[in-house]
């Protein structure tokens, strides 16, 4: 999720606890640091070489946090689908862990190399790379959607391909480093010429360059002790919950707090420290707009269609029927969301086109273009810090013939092996994908530079209707829509990444070649570590992916139902669903033409119909956690907002982290047959007193 709010929570390298205090040397430091820039403060600091950035601590840090935050994304990924940026919690992290290797190696006279704002930045880079697979791999969308399991819920019951190891890792392997090599040609160009934001790479920079400072480490300190206590704090608030979960709807992620009537439609608290932590990460009308969501499905629509039974589709069809209730709440959520993916592609398409026309004829980029040009822009145009910053990032050049190669060596054995694996997925269609796909991958990134949102997953729904009706029923369709979507959404999930990291090491002084190496291990841990913590997942937990579960993979039955209407077309819905379908994809584009037309005071309050569409088919009891984290984070804010800026995202991970650890333990535990002891469960009067009298009875 992208917060153009977060970067003026980060820049702040004075203590707020000291600010209140009235310390008159910290309210020095502040104008000075106000006054100074921000590469004066690191002016006497030798910047290592690219390969002195790449540290072998560094990788060993990088695989032990990829870990715990990719059992975090799938977690996610397999409830709600709502993945909050990571980058803040994995430089902190990064930064506290290197931070007290290097102390303890100084305390002893060990230490050979100090631990630099770079090398910080390289730690942060792999992480999210490595746990970015855990959500671009399609463990909750494309890639379980083409399951046995998954395919029983939906109309199509016969074209699966069930979750394997062996071949998931091979897929992620030959599909996810193609991306990061389609934009790296144009790094100078969106970073130095375009100037483009990149607001989450911008925020982390500025965290990063905090964190080496004196009182930014002071801070960072503090930050991570908030986070620790969280942490314990949900960790075991995750144990306990677990004691009272020995069946079906029990525990306290089952309690009715605002009535059992509300609780049959999905609307309570489930005291899911994730997503309070969540809801103070993302956006106030993210999580509005979920709820909104959750009150006109689950509130309203549903009921009033459960009450047309009998006449828009057979009373006596069960609940999970595709022909029944549970089409109107899979498609109409489609509609919703290919709406609104429709509307952005189209509004980055347009972005793109024009911002680039502007540039073109503005600054004449025709004459200017770097091809192998080392020559920095004008100085006399630059301030120290972009002088600076411009002489290293075009220091480690990495050729154009290399991008090229690669991304051709990598295409080329991809239509090679990616057959044997879904022979549905003719080497043809992979041919026009590679084609399209880095200007497609260009696109996504200079997007997510205007407005730190990837559209990695739309591009994937693109391809699935695309090759889907291409390859037709007979010859697998859903199959071959579904791995292409994989492709897709891989090449330009990964390309605006690397982008994103590129902006972050220019800030920060980081070689480009130290960005690139570094995505492209933490790529490669991703393609292992992510299937292997899906693996996990899908052996620990029967139920996963069934509709009610706690795992149960929204996404993945949408992801085959739009290949579904790909191939075959609409002819399967019940009565009504498809006219409801095209009122909810003209509301979605209609609501973006208002959000874009109107004054940003007011379009800031108009609901997203993409987060709005994310409960019509799993219930709005998620939004109603996520809008607990939104209201403690205002509270917090109203009452000090220096210590909410500085603090929040770190409570917020810590919740998070602990809550998200404690699945490996449950995993493991559910795998081994240990079952929890009690089950509680919040009944009626009705249902009480019909437990009484049998109690009464068997005395």
């Amino acid at each position: 999720m992208g917060r153009n709010e977060v970067e003026d929570k980060v820049q702040n390298v004075v203590d707020p606890e000291d600010e209140h205090n009235g310390d008159p040397g910290d309210k020095k430091l502040k104008q000075e640091v106000g006054e100074i820039s921000v590469e004066r403060l690191f002016e006497d600091q030798e910047v290592p070489s690219w390969r002195k950035q790449l540290t072998k601590r560094a990788f060993v840090v990088s695989f032990f946090l990829s870990i715990p935050f990719t059992f975090i994304v799938m977690k996610l990924n397999l409830t709600t689908g709502i993945i909050p940026s990571l980058n803040v919690s994995a430089g902190l992290l990064g930064f506290f862990f290197v931070r007290t290797w290097t102390r303890l190696l100084q305390k002893s006279g060990l230490l050979k190399q100090p631990f630099t704002r770079q090398e910080n930045t390289v730690i942060q880079t792999c992480v999210v790379a490595s746990s970015g697979i855990a959500f671009s791999g399609g463990f909750g969308s494309y890639l379980f959607g083409m399951s046995e399991r998954i395919s029983k819920q939906s109309s199509d019951t016969h074209d699966f391909k069930n979750p394997s190891l062996g071949w998931s890792i091979g897929f992620l392997l030959v599909v996810s480093f193609r991306g990061l090599f389609t934009v790296v040609p144009f790094r100078r160009i969106m970073i130095m010429d375009f100037k483009l934001t990149y607001p989450s790479g911008t925020a982390t920079a500025h965290l990063i360059n905090s964190f080496h400072t004196p009182h930014g480490a002071k801070l960072a300190k503090k930050q991570v002790r908030a986070l620790g206590k969280f942490f314990t704090f949900s960790f075991l608030w995750g144990f306990f919950q677990w004691f009272y979960t020995a069946g079906a709807d029990c525990g306290f992620s089952n309690f009715p707090s605002l009535g059992l009537k509300a609780y049959n439609y999905g609307f309570y608290f489930d005291f899911s420290a994730t997503y309070v932590g969540v809801g103070m990460i993302c956006p106030y009308i993210i999580n509005v707009s979920v709820l909104v969501g959750g009150i006109l499905s689950w509130g309203l629509m549903w009921p009033l269609i459960e009450n047309r039974k009998g006449d828009w589709y057979p009373a006596s069809l069960p609940s999970n029927s595709m022909s029944g209730l549970q089409a109107y709440k899979v498609f109409i959520a489609i509609a919703l969301i290919l709406g609104d993916g429709l509307y952005n592609v189209y509004k980055a398409l347009s972005q793109t086109i024009l911002g680039l026309s502007h540039q073109l004829l503005t600054k004449k980029l025709s004459s200017e273009l770097p091809v192998s040009d080392h020559s920095s822009p004008k100085s006399s145009q630059l301030s120290y810090d972009d002088k600076r910053r411009s002489q290293l990032f075009l220091k480690d050049q990495i050729p154009t013939w290399f991008s090229i190669g690669g991304y051709v060596a990598i295409s080329a054995i991809s239509i090679g092996t990616l057959p044997h694996i879904f022979h549905q997925l003719k080497w043809y269609y992979m041919l026009v994908i590679y084609i399209l796909a880095p200007a497609l991958a260009f696109c996504n990134a200079y997007g997510c530079g205007l407005t730190d949102w990837s559209l990695a997953s739309t591009y994937g729904k693109l391809a699935i209707f695309t090759i889907g009706a291409w390859a037709g029923a007979s010859h697998g369709g859903v199959l071959a829509g579904l791995a292409a979507c994989g492709v897709m959404m891989n090449i330009v999930s990964t390309a605006s990444d690397l982008m994103q990291d590129f902006k972050t090491g220019y800030l920060t002084l980081a070689s480009p070649r130290a960005m690139f190496v570094s995505q492209l291990i933490g790529t490669a841990m991703g393609c292992v570590i992510a299937p292997s913590v899906f693996w996990l997942f899908y052996n620990a937990f029967d139920d996963i992916g069934n509709p009610g579960s706690e795992y149960a993979a929204p996404y993945a039955i949408v992801y085959r139902n739009m290949a579904i209407i790909g191939v075959d077309g609409f002819s399967s819905l019940p009565k009504n669903c498809l006219l409801l379908c095209y009122v909810f994809f003209g509301a979605a584009i209609l609501i973006n033409l208002i959000r874009d037309r109107v004054d940003k005071k007011w379009g800031r309050y108009i609901p997203l119909p993409m987060a709005m569409a994310i409960p019509f088919y799993i219930g709005p009891y998620f939004a109603v956690d996520m809008c607990v984290g939104s209201l403690i984070l205002f509270i917090w804010e109203k009452i000090n907002k220096s210590k909410a800026d500085a603090f929040g995202p770190a409570v917020a991970s810590g919740l998070i982290c602990g809550d998200g650890i404690w699945t490996l333990p449950a995993c493991i535990l559910a795998l081994a047959g240990v079952k929890p002891p009690i089950c509680m469960k919040f009944l009626s009067r009705g249902s009480n007193g019909k437990v009484d009298k049998f109690l009464t009875s068997q005395a």
